[in-house]
């Protein structure tokens, strides 16, 4: 269970009343499908897309009536996609503006940098739409306030996309220690490790080859950054490699397993943070962002996170292992439950020696957590639910990435004052 607490000084520092927006909006009616649009069919919002299709339902009652993007390339492949899957040709736009302009759309999905999120989002309320942004919910702590604090006085569906938490296996995994499986949790290690060949930097996304200022809009792209630059292919199509954009590891992989964390084992936000690392692995171009990272998380109630990444050897993958002192349990892949329990050198008390090893495979099951994600956020629009990670889950997860990334830039230990939404550092 999340901490009540937490969320509540939450709002309250935000400069917000208590009183949180609906957790189940009105319904739009029966018989109306709903209007949806894309905002970014980049790499993500590309696959966001295919995953929403591959839900029978969502053709049913969703039609994708509008898509916008800098470069005219994505542009035209979402079109043929929407197209391929018995939608009507949609409008496009190269200005997300004009796109929130149209009264007939009711949710629009944001996919872009990270760095577009908070003026895209605070348009989008400010137009009256519910909205699916990706994550971090912000490009830093700052405008994640914000954005909570527009969408509480809004009343619209919001939900950030953090998807692990539609993902049935960490379901279980939550179910499982509230169960008492792995008696009391106080560490939990996390890590995502990657390798590529030589000729494959990683971030290093293929640039479209036609890619020039006359289909690419770079000033769009470059909007609310302080550092304008000339056209560069490399910073639009590869930008989670540049500060000016993107919170490198720290806000695109760590965050979805803080998130996740927090969710299993209910906790909210780190006390501190101590991060390091570099770039060690790809050292023959031009990124910022480092390839080999770790960090080291304390929350309250004595609990730990020790997590770490690294760009040059994809071995143990990608996982998490909740360790507590009766038991395991390691998620990996987003595809694999383990269970163990503690054998505390052949002298394991009955009661845990009577638990059952627990092993879950299911292929694929990354994917349909995405979809999962998607259609929890459809049927919130439609007044059918709620959804299972709001903006303020949402700046909760971006929090601890944000601190990780700043605790590394100024090579201090960071710390949060969760009353105040402030950081200090040591």
């Amino acid at each position: 269970m999340l901490d009540d607490t937490s969320r509540r000084n939450f709002l309250k520092s935000a400069g917000v009343a208590l009183t949180a927006a609906p957790a189940v909006v009105p319904a739009l009616g029966a018989d109306k499908k709903l209007n949806i649009a894309w905002i970014g069919t980049g790499t993500r919002g590309n696959y966001l897309m295919q995953r929403f299709f591959a839900v029978p339902a969502n053709k049913e009652e969703v039609d994708v009536v509008a898509v916008c993007d800098a470069y005219k390339g994505y542009i035209a492949r979402s079109r043929d996609l929407i197209q391929s899957n018995g939608g009507k040709p949609p409008k496009t736009y190269e200005d997300y503006r004009q796109l929130l302009a149209d009264p007939s759309i009711d949710a629009v999905v944001i996919a872009t940098p990270e760095h577009l999120h908070y003026p895209m989002f605070m348009a989008a309320i400010k137009a009256g739409k519910n909205v699916y942004v990706e994550k971090p919910l912000a490009h830093t702590i700052e405008e994640g306030a914000e954005m909570v604090k527009a969408w509480q006085k809004s009343g619209k569906v919001v939900q950030v996309g953090t998807q692990n938490r539609s993902n049935t296996l960490y379901q279980k995994a939550k179910e499982m220690i509230a169960q008492g499986m792995i008696g009391d949790i106080h560490y939990v290690r996390a890590y995502w490790y990657r390798n590529s060949l030589d000729t494959d930097p990683a971030w290093r996304y293929v640039i479209p080859p036609d890619a020039s200022t006359d289909n690419t809009a770079w000033d769009r792209f470059q909007e609310g950054v302080k550092n304008k630059r000339a056209f560069d292919k490399q910073r639009f199509y590869q930008w989670r490699l540049y500060w000016d954009y993107s919170g490198g590891i720290s806000t695109d992989l760590l965050v979805h397993q803080t998130d996740i964390t927090n969710y299993v084992c209910g906790k909210t936000v780190p006390l501190s943070c101590a991060a390091s690392g570099g770039i060690y692995r790809w050292t023959q171009d031009d990124r910022d962002v480092p390839d080999t990272f770790s960090a080291l998380y304390e929350y309250p109630d004595k609990f730990h996170i020790n997590y770490s990444s690294y760009f040059g050897n994809d071995h143990y993958g990608y996982g998490e292992n909740f360790m507590g002192n009766e038991g395991t349990i390691e998620v990996l892949n987003r595809q694999v439950l383990n269970f163990y329990p503690e054998t505390f050198r052949g002298k394991a008390p009955e009661k845990i020696k009577a638990r059952q090893e627990v092993h879950i495979e299911l292929p694929g099951n990354d994917h349909k957590a995405v979809e999962a994600h998607i259609r929890n956020f459809v049927e919130a629009v439609q007044g059918k639910t709620k959804v299972i990670a709001d903006p303020i889950i949402g700046q909760q997860a971006a929090v601890g990435g944000h601190m990780a990334t700043l605790s590394y830039r100024n090579n201090k230990k960071i710390y949060w004052d969760d009353k105040t939404q402030k950081y200090r550092f040591s």
